[in-house]
């Protein structure tokens, strides 16, 4: 298992001081598909599209503070959707999830239940520590199946080498494979810490099941921290 240090930049605190965050390190045994759990995230989907609307999604706690986070720093939610409302808006549009990889499929299953956009990682692709802080003009960022992607005003979190991951999206360098054996999720609660450690517990709970993850660490970063400082 590779443990990072993280470290959050004022410049996040200062549009939203009640930010926290979830981080999970462990092994993983990755696979391409795994039907159980593909079974588990199509039943959740028609529960989701059975009892939620289409505009009550970005007033999910999780999801609305991430806007509002978007809108300080001058970006267009609307625009640069966060990956947990996206996710939910495709299935209420009757748009199928992509399938990725077991772990990738996984977090996608905490996102819909949640609310939370969360970053996925090869960590061993990762360089160095982390910092999350807000993208810069020009920054290059190639995201996860789209392209060159605007990060300027947008939270991203930055290794040594470059950013790797937005809660819009991530970035290909450090994007998780079926070869991945070292994962790390990071559960971003614009919205505080209230149910980070319930999402974090889902998390490891899908990770123990279908990954069969070892050796994992979770660890809480942000406003519960700084209150105890």
């Amino acid at each position: 298992m590779l443990q990072k240090e993280i470290t959050i930049s004022d410049k996040i605190y200062n549009v939203c001081p009640e930010f926290s965050m979830a981080a999970i390190a462990c092994e993983v045994t990755n696979s391409p598909f795994h039907e159980k759990l593909w079974k588990e995230i199509t039943t959740f989907s028609a529960f989701l599209a059975s009892s939620c609307k289409m505009e009550e999604i970005k007033r999910r706690p999780a999801i609305h503070a991430t806007r509002e986070v978007y809108k300080k720093l001058g970006k267009d939610p609307n625009r640069y959707r966060p990956s947990g409302e996206a996710l939910c808006r495709r299935i209420l549009k009757s748009q199928p999830l992509y399938q990725i990889n077991t772990a990738v499929d996984l977090i996608n299953l905490v996102s819909l239940k949640t609310g939370y956009s969360i970053g996925g990682f090869d960590a061993a692709k990762i360089e160095g520590n982390l910092t999350l802080g807000v993208g810069e003009y020009g920054e290059k960022f190639e995201a996860i199946g789209r392209g060159i992607l605007n990060i300027e005003g947008l939270p991203v979190y930055r290794d040594a080498t470059s950013g790797i991951g937005t809660p819009t999206s991530d970035e290909e360098r450090t994007k998780i494979t079926s070869d991945t054996t070292d994962l790390m999720m990071l559960i971003n609660g614009y919205s505080g810490h209230d149910g980070l450690p319930e999402a974090a517990e889902y998390a490891v709970d899908l990770l123990r099941k279908y990954t069969k993850a070892e050796n994992i660490n979770i660890r809480f970063f942000g406003t519960i921290l700084r209150q105890k400082d």
